[in-house]
């Protein structure tokens, strides 16, 4: 039965990411003597980063010597505690020599484009007496030959381990044990191999597993986390790795001071900022592209998930992995600007509005629902429903700028008693059988950047174009920090920066009603000023 299989917990390090290392002093060093009783190997006390202040309640310390300030009443026992610094962030002159600090190794993470930089940093730290670990961040965007080159960089300086990091959790069962195979038969025999991953796929425990079942001489050093605690997805647990070496391997790892950490210590984490898997890390790693360019789209709240998959398809190789804020705000502004024929649209419209006295503009703010028991129509009215259809009012129209709502709305759930005509921006794809007119959504995108595809904007912009002078709008609500912001829960999206969203809103509406009169009939956030 194999004993060259170690645990690395990186709790304090990875699970910094998400309360900003801010465990507090005590916690910090409890977890550290919990983890050292319970025979983990290897402990990781934090980031060594420069750019942050010195401060004893974090887990991220700007030079060795606040790191040991921070770790000066533990006593150092079984584990190997280490550093990790992202090569550019902390200098060599910040690291004191190995044998004046805490800490005994330092892990160096950096991607391909750095390795002739990161190197010559990484012989440094060796030099200064630390054992120290390479680690191969973004695994995947390494081609074979590539990889092949790197190792034999590494096998001359001859760093204690060097890592296969799965940044983006893209890897499974058998991509991992390809990306074993061809460093193991390549790495020299006496370099430690080790692996890090996420959880994305739900994947990280059973790549964890595939890792430190593979056949090697060497030592084999498994990354873990507390509960899986770490940014986005999360980690493989050290309460399930330490479980299963046990039972599997022969260890003896005290599982009792682990569920200490995680009653006492990390489960009030979780309860205040989750972590574990979650759609837009699923998306960025089937997409297997930077988490950043799902989140951007999501945040847009105007894609159906469909349509942002679309997008993420069309990026780039070489921009997959290294994201590019310029590339996705291009590409969602031109998926959005398909250009069609509105001209019918534009004369049904027209024909709507001939003859009316009032328009009014309905959202599914709350005040809707106080509203639509008072108010009864009256052929002089002319009501558009927006982004939702009303159940107790018939529409003369329904106006969709989102496809989120669009498919809400087509699934039954706004689709209100009664067929409405329904007029899609182009952005939208109507789905087959379903009757609708567009219109043009470049056309109406409003210039600021920030509020650009805000629905009210864009059906206001329209009105305008149709010679609209007055508008009254009934459950435009904005958004509140608390309670609920639409009338019925299903129509709820994800939460937004609310103050500065609001904000935002009235700014455009005040410009926008130099164009056209704008009545709030319901309580709303938004100010329109004079």
């Amino acid at each position: 039965m194999r004993k060259n299989i170690q645990i690395l917990d990186c709790t304090l390090r990875d699970g910094g990411y998400v309360n900003d290392w801010a465990f507090g002093h005590n916690v910090i060093t409890s977890i550290y003597r919990r983890l050292d009783t319970a025979g983990v190997e290897y402990i990781e006390v934090g980031f060594l980063d420069e750019r942050r202040p010195e401060d004893l309640n974090r887990s991220i310390f700007p030079n060795t010597a606040a790191l040991d300030r921070v770790y000066a009443g533990v006593e150092k026992k079984q584990a190997i505690p280490v550093a990790m610094i992202d090569f550019g962030t902390c200098s060599i002159d910040n690291i004191a020599p190995a044998s004046e600090s805490f800490i005994d190794g330092i892990r160096v993470i950096f991607k391909k484009e750095k390795i002739a930089q990161a190197l010559p940093f990484c012989r440094a730290i060796k030099d200064k007496g630390y054992k120290l670990f390479i680690q191969a961040i973004s695994i995947t965007a390494y081609t074979d030959a590539e990889m092949l080159e790197y190792v034999e960089q590494i096998n001359e300086i001859k760093p204690f381990a060097f890592s296969i990091v799965d940044t983006y959790g893209l890897l499974n069962n058998k991509t991992m044990a390809r990306y074993f195979y061809l460093i193991d038969n390549n790495l020299d025999k006496d370099i430690s191999i080790g692996y890090h991953e996420h959880n994305n796929f739900q994947l990280g425990f059973s790549n964890t597993l595939k890792f430190i079942g593979k056949d090697s001489d060497r030592l084999l050093v498994a990354d873990s986390t507390v509960y899986g605690m770490g940014k986005s997805a999360g980690n493989c647990p050290t309460e399930l790795l330490a479980m299963q070496l046990n039972a599997e391997y022969g260890k003896n790892y005290n599982l009792s001071e682990i569920l200490e950490i995680i009653d006492t210590n990390v489960m009030p984490i979780y309860m205040k900022h989750f972590w574990g898997y979650k759609l837009d890390f699923y998306i960025s790693a089937m997409q297997a592209c930077h988490p950043n360019y799902v989140q951007f789209l999501l945040q847009k709240k105007t894609l159906s998930i469909s349509s942002i998959n679309d997008i993420l398809s069309s990026i780039p190789t070489d921009k997959k992995l290294l994201y590019d804020k310029f590339w996705i705000e291009n590409a969602y502004t031109q998926y959005q600007s398909n250009e069609i024929n509105d001209y019918a649209t534009v004369r049904f419209f027209e024909k709507m509005l001939v003859g009316k006295k009032r328009i009014m503009l309905i959202g599914p703010g709350t005040s809707y629902h106080g509203y639509v028991k008072m108010y009864k129509k009256s052929n002089d009215d002319a009501v558009i429903g927006v982004n939702f259809a009303p159940k107790d009012i018939m529409c003369d129209a329904v106006f969709i700028s989102n496809a989120k709502r669009y498919t809400q709305f087509v699934d039954g759930t706004d689709r209100g008693k009664n067929k409405q005509p329904v007029v899609l921006t182009s952005n939208i794809s109507p789905i087959a059988g379903e009757p609708c007119m567009l219109l043009n959504y470049a056309s109406l995108v409003y210039p600021d950047e920030r509020c650009k595809d805000n629905s009210l904007l864009l059906i206001l912009r329209c009105l305008v174009s149709l010679g609209v002078k007055s508008v009254e709008l009934v459950g435009f609500d904005g958004f509140r920090q608390s309670g609920p912001n639409y009338f019925e829960e299903g129509l709820s999206f994800n939460n937004l920066n609310i103050i500065d969203y609001n904000n935002i809103i009235s700014r455009a509406l005040t410009q926008m009603s130099k164009e056209i009169e704008i009545h709030f009939v319901t309580s709303t956030q938004y100010v329109i000023s004079k």
